[in-house]
């Protein structure tokens, strides 16, 4: 069974309670979701293999560190994901880009696929998806089989706030993918919210309704 990662770093949990409040406005939730996937991209990247190089600094000749092997994506699931990747992307600049695009039936709160755009070398990455909400975890469980059917095998999920629903559904049907989050959040109301949650976070990062 995958592993599920809480980072609970001070300053992730700081900005998330900020991120809670009804109050707080698009632009500063905008900002504060790329602060915290920035700061969580830390700890989803820690176990990077690195190789040692020889270099020279102004002052002398040194042997320094560089990420060896592995070479990045980020898949953000549109439309929410989108608020993650620019604090990813500042993390790992020479990370490849994809998308998914799946939108949440309102009748049957199942997820319905309509865009996906992947690196042409995408099977051969670590693939990050990146998605501020795990809830029912429809859209998440969906996105990673379309990239495992586009050849993907080491993938990694990362989501700001979780419910224990949505974990399972997502480990349910992928065990190999280590999962990392923010918060466990307590559950989904009738409506596939999650409680307390901070409310749609495509609407807040948009300012849609």
């Amino acid at each position: 069974m995958s592993t599920v990662h809480i980072i609970d770093h001070p300053l992730v949990q700081h900005k998330l309670t900020q991120m809670r409040m009804k109050e707080t406005g698009s632009k500063d939730f905008r900002e504060l979701l790329n602060e915290i996937a920035l700061l969580m991209g830390y700890e989803v990247t820690r176990d990077l293999s690195v190789e040692d190089v020889d270099i020279e600094t102004p002052i002398s000749k040194m042997v320094g560190k560089r990420i060896s092997g592995k070479k990045l994506a980020i898949v953000p699931i549109l439309r929410a994901g989108l608020g993650m990747l620019d604090g990813m992307h500042t993390l790992v600049p020479v990370a490849k880009v994809g998308f998914i695009g799946l939108y949440r039936d309102p009748v049957t709160h199942s997820p319905v696929e309509y865009y996906c755009k992947l690196p042409e070398d995408v099977d051969k990455r670590l693939v990050i998806v990146v998605d501020p909400m795990l809830a029912t975890g429809g859209s998440s469980r969906d996105a990673i089989t379309m990239l495992k059917k586009r050849g993907c095998s080491n993938i990694r999920l990362m989501c700001l706030v979780a419910v224990p629903e949505g974990i399972k559904v997502v480990q349910d049907a992928h065990p190999d993918v280590d999962i990392y989050v923010a918060s466990i959040d307590s559950h989904l109301n009738e409506n596939d919210y999650i409680v307390p949650g901070l409310g749609d976070a495509g609407d807040r990062i948009f300012g849609t309704k």
